[in-house]
């Protein structure tokens, strides 16, 4: 059986990525596309931090996940305890912290409220890019503001899937290919260069370290392209 790519992509293609900037009226708000999977991703600055923080002299950066409930095609029901929702938003968390010098941020925090409008795989990845956006849109927000001199945004955050399919390594999987893919990995990088998380399986027989080494190659080939169009982006008129 051979999966077909979508969009009549080669095996290293990415999706067509489609970015709108200040969605809403939000502090940061990036409408996200990936194929058909599509998020909206929002960032809140409020000038406080949590209790557990104060007297610090450091911010914070936190996610929340959610899937509307049309968003896979079946209704989800909306509020219901999700044990997945919960693991994603703590690597989005933790990866865009990873994109803060957070002393310099300040004793304020920033949250990222991801929603999924439209899932076709990928919705974490597209969460961590569309949230590294947002994060950007407002800390430029507190730099016109007079709130903060100079960015602490230390390194750009990219994520993308990778996995193999019959034996093939493809990048940015689509629905069809996640769901029959031997192995699949997210790899979250920074500056498209370093390694931030990489999350990966095998879904039956185990994998060697040539593939790994190789399906890491290939993730890097859309880490890089991914940079360049977040940075492309962020640099337009929103």
């Amino acid at each position: 059986m051979t999966i077909p790519r979508d969009f009549n992509r080669g095996p290293d293609d990415l999706r067509p990525i489609n970015i709108q900037r200040q969605f809403t009226p939000a502090a940061g708000s990036i409408l996200y596309s990936c194929g058909d999977t599509k998020v909206l991703c929002t960032a809140v600055v409020e000038e406080n931090v949590p209790k557990w923080m104060v007297g610090r002299g450091k911010g914070w950066v936190t996610a929340t996940y959610e899937m509307l409930p049309a968003s896979t095609g079946s209704r989800k029901a909306p509020g219901k305890p999700d044990g997945r929702a919960t693991e994603i938003k703590r690597l989005i968390g933790r990866s865009l912290r990873a994109a803060i010098d957070m002393e310099a941020l300040g004793e304020r925090a920033v949250h990222i409220d991801c929603h999924v409008l439209n899932a076709n795989a990928g919705t974490r990845t597209a969460c961590i890019n569309a949230g590294y956006l947002a994060l950007c849109d407002a800390i430029s927000g507190l730099i016109a503001a007079g709130l903060l001199e100079k960015s602490p945004i230390k390194h750009s955050i990219e994520a993308i899937s990778v996995g193999l399919i019959e034996g093939e390594g493809r990048l940015d999987l689509y629905y069809k290919e996640d769901s029959a893919a031997d192995v699949d990995f997210n790899v979250v990088s920074a500056n498209g260069v370093d390694l931030v998380e990489v999350q990966g399986t095998a879904e039956g027989e185990p994998f060697s370290r040539a593939q790994l080494d190789s399906l890491l190659d290939l993730a890097f080939v859309g880490l890089k392209r991914l940079k360049t169009l977040h940075q492309e982006a962020l640099e337009s008129r929103p």
